[in-house]
């Protein structure tokens, strides 16, 4: 039965689930043709560790952070600003996508621009300004220790051109010269060993970050201090060359030709210093290198109109889905014979489809038109009655529902003239001395009725009228003139003189009562044989059924079940054998 309830709800909003589908669609499908069109190019990147870290215990880890390092600074404002200088046009960090392959050390760059060979473009020149941008930062680590020692060559290379000129000259001026230079030297060289074993102090007993790693320090302090003894022995054959010997112009030259030996000798030593930076910049910098070249794409990656559009159809699809759901779910009438017999515990006697109105004097659907479907439909309904009883089928049959509009008048006398059809002398009352109808139904006067027989000492025949032409066994009572107290004269002893009356005249009576939303209808059907509960599909609330049927069982009366009245032909298939009389004949 589960099953059947949602394929039933699918068919009833049907209609909702295309309109979602067809608008989610279409509206998609729109949009996306309206969109620019985006291409996507993309490079991949190798990321090269140091080769210092590469025997570490952290260095998959560290590989992995390089990597997410490298990608942060391709979207960095320096990066992104040389790119857009060197291209001539913006580059914008939302255009690009950055990720790592999985436990490797590649990079993809992808790169989307409403430009197929603009987006392959700034691909390709984002990897270059990268690779340029992790030279310059990692080389200024290096910088200070480089241009110092490039420095301290070019001036021992010039003190070898003095020597050599010395050498070739032999003047005392120049002797002087140089031991000025030297002496300005060693001051030099002692005051960067008091610095340099000054930081190492306090880096090692104050804790304070160093510049350079600890063992470059160490061998920088001893290369310093090697080059001071190479520059004070200068400095003392310089004093014993600037003295008077007895050698002569012999002595002087051997004595420059010494110096001239240290020099050369410190020269390699700051050549070979140089090269140790050079190389320890080399061993602990991490390289990038593009190993895939971005190539220019030859279709956008969107829009994609028709994927867009099926997206859009099925979300169109969830949407309406889940509406109808809602409202399904918040709708509380009674829709199903399942719901009516889970709600109230009564069976639904009968089906009443949706009848066009007869005309001419034939008022009633099932005279006009008696081989219809509601025609038959009635008589399936007056065979349940007839077999509702545990004896016999109830004689006074009150017609009521939970409030107005839901059709009971029609089904009153409808069923009327179907029980005088089948050959039985019935006598249809219109009881509700509030509203009544059945005279506008029928088409017949109202000046006399139920109320006169309460006010006048008249007999039945004075009062019912014949049907009109429907039936010739069908009587009609109409309500006549209304009273200010119906209450009173429905409860009253003349009402039960009426109704034995009534039972001696004919072998069906069916009132039509008033809906139970006045205490005349409990009244009604406290003194009838049975009370049949017209209801609407998808019209009639639960709580209002649900409470009509505890005012019945309050007032003593016997239910004998439920009709569905106006139920719509779209809809038949839900209502059990009615499907089969769903189309006219």
């Amino acid at each position: 039965m589960e099953i059947k309830h949602y394929l039933g709800m699918l068919q009833r909003w049907a209609w909702l689930l295309a309109l979602g589908l067809i608008l989610g669609g279409t509206a998609s499908y729109l949009f996306s043709v309206n969109q620019s069109s985006v291409y996507q190019s993309s490079t991949k990147l190798l990321v090269i560790r140091a080769p210092q870290g590469q025997n570490s215990d952290l260095a998959y880890l560290a590989s992995q952070q390089l990597a997410q390092t490298f990608i942060q600074l391709l979207k960095t404002k320096p990066v992104l600003d040389s790119a857009s200088a060197e291209l001539g046009y913006r580059i914008s960090s939302n255009q690009i996508k950055a990720e790592q392959l999985r436990d490797t050390q590649v990079i993809t760059l992808t790169v989307e621009d409403n430009d197929a060979g603009r987006a392959a473009a700034i691909a390709n020149t984002l990897v270059g300004v990268l690779v340029a941008q992790n030279d310059s930062l990692q080389s200024s680590r290096y910088l200070t220790s480089e241009e110092g020692l490039q420095a301290q060559v070019g001036q021992v290379g010039g003190q070898i051109d003095q020597l050599q000129e010395q050498i070739n000259r032999l003047t005392m001026e120049n002797v002087e010269e140089q031991i000025v230079q030297a002496e300005a030297k060693i001051a030099q060289l002692q005051s960067e060993i008091a610095s340099l074993e000054n930081d190492i102090y306090y880096t090692t007993n104050r804790g304070r970050t160093p510049d350079l790693a600890p063992t470059e320090w160490t061998a920088r302090l001893a290369q310093l201090k090697s080059t001071l003894e190479l520059y004070q022995q200068i400095y003392a054959n310089l004093l014993v060359l600037g003295k008077p010997t007895s050698s002569g112009a012999s002595d002087r030259l051997t004595h420059l030709q010494k110096t001239l030996e240290l020099y050369q000798q410190i020269y390699l030593q700051l050549l070979g210093s140089l090269e140790e930076v050079r190389l320890a910049r080399l061993q602990n910098t991490p390289s990038i290198v593009q190993i895939e070249e971005a190539a220019v794409p030859g279709s956008p990656v969107r829009p994609l109109p028709f994927q867009t559009a099926m997206l859009g159809a099925a979300v169109g699809l969830m949407l309406a889905f889940g509406i109808a759901f809602a409202i399904e779910y918040l709708d509380e009438s009674l829709r199903s014979p399942m719901d009516v017999d889970q709600v109230l515990g009564l069976p639904v006697l009968g089906y009443i489809a949706d009848m066009k109105p007869a005309e001419g004097p034939r008022q009633l659907h099932v005279a006009a038109f008696p081989r219809s479907p509601a025609a038959e439909a009635f008589r399936n309904l007056r065979s349940s009655i007839e077999f509702s009883g545990e004896d016999q089928p109830p004689r006074t049959l009150l017609v009521t529902s939970s409030r107005p509009g839901e059709g009971k008048t029609t089904v009153a006398s409808n069923l009327a003239a179907i029980f005088a059809q089948s050959g039985k002398r019935v006598v249809l009352v219109d009881a509700d001395l509030r509203r009544p109808s059945v005279h506008r139904a029928l088409g017949i006067p109202n000046r006399l009725g139920l109320t006169t027989l309460f006010r006048d000492s008249l007999k039945l025949e004075s009062v019912w009228k014949h049907s009109n032409g429907i039936s010739r066994g069908m009587l009609v009572i109409t309500s006549g003139s209304l009273p200010a107290n119906p209450s009173e004269l429905l409860g009253s002893e003349k009402m039960l003189h009426i109704l034995a009356e009534l039972r001696q005249k004919a072998d069906v009576i069916i009132f039509d009562g008033p809906p139970m939303m006045v205490s005349d209808a409990q009244i009604l059907a406290s003194l009838m044989d049975g009370v049949l509960l017209v209801l609407q599909p998808g019209k009639s609330p639960a709580d209002e059924a649900k409470s009509t049927l505890a005012q019945l069982k309050r007032s003593g009366a016997k239910v004998i079940g439920t009709v569905f009245n106006r139920v719509p032909k779209n809809g038949s298939q839900h209502y059990g054998g009615y499907r089969y009389y769903s189309t006219d004949s």
